[in-house]
């Protein structure tokens, strides 16, 4: 293993080829250990220079690794320090996911830039170090999360060609096979009333962070997009269709019984 920079600590995963020391990192608050994995893009044009500026005091960011195209793994925060990767962000309730979380980037120009598929050989890396943080840190399938799941109204990656049924048939992250999509009527900007606050309630349950109204406003219509990128890519749309409902009725009863919650 090389180091391009003078480096404070060793890798935590043996799958790590190369550690490059981030300026920002810091003590986690308010818990010991990470208890959610977040799933990023880098959104620039080549993994070389996501982590030049990932592991700048100045850029204001940093993450624990970067995966590039080719699968090599690189790490530049240990996994006991605060990484600045969520940002503001939220999940069941709780804000300063960076306390709680440890962040993936992989590399993939993203929406801005053409918005390539993720290669085999980056998707086989990434499904072996998910593996290894989740074991050593005990991380529920369900805590295995898209960026834009904890920064809905922010964020959008790694969005809706990443592929969360490749890592699932893997054992990692929560999972159902989406329901088909079929013509017919769905909840959307303007629509009000139980059926609303019903599913409103539920994306809540989950995990997701949403208001209770009742209204289909444009802030229940942007979770319910991310959403779909996660749990059902193959259309994006924002309207609460029947596909939607369902694969969310379906992923609330696939939780484990421990998990399960009234709404």
């Amino acid at each position: 293993m090389t180091s391009e920079i003078a480096t404070p600590f060793e890798p935590d995963s043996g799958l790590v080829s190369r550690i490059v020391a981030a300026e920002n990192r810091e003590e986690r608050r308010g818990c010991t250990s990470p208890n959610i994995l977040i799933l990023h893009y880098t959104g620039m044009e080549s993994a070389e220079a996501a982590i030049r500026w990932l592991a700048l005091r100045e850029s204001g960011v940093s993450c624990h690794y970067v995966v590039d195209e080719a699968g090599a793994i690189t790490q530049l925060v240990p996994e006991s320090l605060r990484a600045w990767h969520a940002g503001l962000s939220m999940w069941e309730g709780r804000d300063d996911v960076n306390s709680r979380s440890i962040g993936i980037e992989i590399h993939n120009p993203g929406h801005g830039l053409g918005y390539p598929d993720f290669p085999l050989a980056q998707m086989f890396a990434v499904e072996k170090l998910c593996h290894d943080i989740v074991a050593r840190n005990r991380i529920a399938p369900r805590h295995v999360l898209a960026h834009s799941d904890i920064a809905p109204a922010r964020k959008e990656d790694p969005g809706e060609k990443f592929n969360w049924a490749w890592l699932a048939l893997g054992g990692i992250g929560h999972w159902v096979e989406p329901a088909p999509i079929v013509e017919g009527d769905a909840l959307d900007t303007g629509s009000c009333g139980g059926a609303v606050r019903e599913v409103q309630k539920k994306l809540a349950a989950y995990g997701y962070g949403i208001d209770v109204t009742g209204e289909y406003d444009d802030a229940t219509r942007i979770v319910v997009r991310a959403f779909q990128r996660h749990f059902r890519p193959a259309l994006v749309d924002g309207r609460a269709d029947l596909s939607t409902l369902k694969t969310l009725d379906a992923l609330l009863d696939a939780l484990p019984a421990a998990d399960a919650r009234l709404f």
